[in-house]
């Protein structure tokens, strides 16, 4: 769902249809974000005001988080990131919870040639749109019901 690492991150459940981005948080983590919370704010007026700004979580950046099994599309594949792992610029992917062990990076990206690839390897600033929230039914059985 989230990264380990992302837990003490203000955090949300993706929605569908919108479009995130990789973002290296302040943990240096990375993890997906909407861009709305990457917007400028504006500088607050007065001592009050800068202070308040200071503690306010509304401000902070906050993580998105995917369900496993959810379906995504990656877009601005780096060239690099294409040849090494034999990708398109533009890739349908199933999001992938690699283990449920504490302590270790386990939010991944299953790509269509099976390859999966954990999100801390992905640069930042990456677009990630998301179709389907609900878990892949047909790969889920594909997986179970071996081929006749």
């Amino acid at each position: 769902m989230c990264d380990y690492s992302l837990n003490g991150i203000k955090n949300r459940l993706a929605r569908e249809g919108e479009t995130l981005t990789t973002y290296r948080f302040y943990t240096g983590s990375k993890g997906l974000t909407s861009p709305e919370y990457l917007k400028p704010i504006p500088p607050a007026r007065g001592l009050w005001a800068k202070l308040k700004s200071m503690f306010d979580c509304e401000l902070s950046v906050c993580a998105v988080c995917i369900p496993d099994g959810a379906r995504l599309i990656l877009d601005g594949i780096p060239p690099e990131f294409q040849k090494h792992y034999h990708l398109s610029t533009i890739e349908t992917v199933t999001f992938r919870q690699l283990s449920a062990r504490a302590g270790s990076y386990r939010d991944a990206f299953e790509f269509a040639n099976g390859r999966k690839v954990l999100l801390q390897e992905l640069e930042e600033g990456l677009h990630v749109q998301v179709c389907d929230l609900s878990p892949a039914e047909n790969s889920l059985q594909e997986r179970l019901i071996p081929a006749s």
